[in-house]
Formats: C-alpha cells, sequence, structure tokens
C-alpha cells in the first residue's frame, strides 16, 4: 500500500511524534510512503536551529534523520515556511536574509505536491490540526 501523510503540528504537538511513528510503522510493515508534506506548524520541523531542552528528544532531529535514512520525498510548503521564518540557501538568497536555517532532506514546494500525492496515493493520512 502506498501512503501520503501531512503533518500540520509543529514540534511540541503530540502528532508530531505520533506522525512519525505511524510512518515507521508503515515501511516497517512493508508498505511505501510516496510523500511527507508538511503544512502549518509543522514546517518548523526542518528548521537546524531549533534546540531541545536535554531532558527531551528532539523531534525534527529524529524526522530529518528517518527522511535522510529512508530516501524519502519530504515537502515543506514554501507559503507556510516563509510565514514561519523557514528558510533554505535559495529563499534566503531570494529574499535577502542573512541565513538559511534548513537544508536537505527536506525540499521546499507548494500545496500542489500535496494535490500530486493525493492522486497517485492509495491512503492519505493528516496528523494534527
Amino acid at each position: 500500500m502506498n501512503f501520503a501523510i501531512a503533518l500540520l503540528a509543529g514540534p511540541q504537538d503530540p502528532a508530531a511524534r505520533s506522525a512519525l511513528e505511524f510512518a515507521r510503522a508503515v515501511l516497517a510493515s512493508g508498505h511505501r510512503i510516496s510523500r511527507l508534506f508538511f503544512y502549518r506548524d509543522a514546517v518548523q520541523l526542518a528548521s537546524a536551529l531549533g534546540v531541545q531542552p536535554q531532558d527531551e528528544k528532539d523531534i525534527s532531529a529524529e524526522w530529518r534523520e528517518f527522511i535522510a535514512e529512508h530516501q524519502l520525498d519530504a515537502v515543506v510548503c514554501i507559503a507556510a515556511a516563509l510565514r514561519r521564518g523557514i528558510l533554505n540557501k535559495a529563499e534566503a538568497d531570494r529574499w535577502d536574509r542573512p541565513v538559511a536555517n534548513t537544508d536537505a532532506p527536506w525540499e521546499f514546494s507548494g500545496l500542489g505536491q500535496w494535490v500530486d500525492a493525493l492522486q497517485t496515493a492509495d491512503r492519505a493520512i493528516t496528523f494534527g490540526t
């Protein structure tokens, strides 16, 4: 089965952890993830500048490692990212900002990528509100 997964919840929301555990279970069960789409506050997971307290797990790092390890298509909504100050090198240059705070494995794109994922997936699931 082919899954498309959208995450709307930021790093502090338990839905971010639930989505990661679900994605891990999908792959462990022999299924496929065609696309992960990070929208609304979930784009904050792509920031390399967040620091977690020492007694908490770094959900952003866990997502980054999971995506890289499984070579998944992880799309960050560009409009939501820009609105929240999440910039890759191209966008930092485009908007004349001094620094980028995200990089691979995240890809910036628009909502059309989520629509495309819905067209090709057997199942779509959303985490967060």
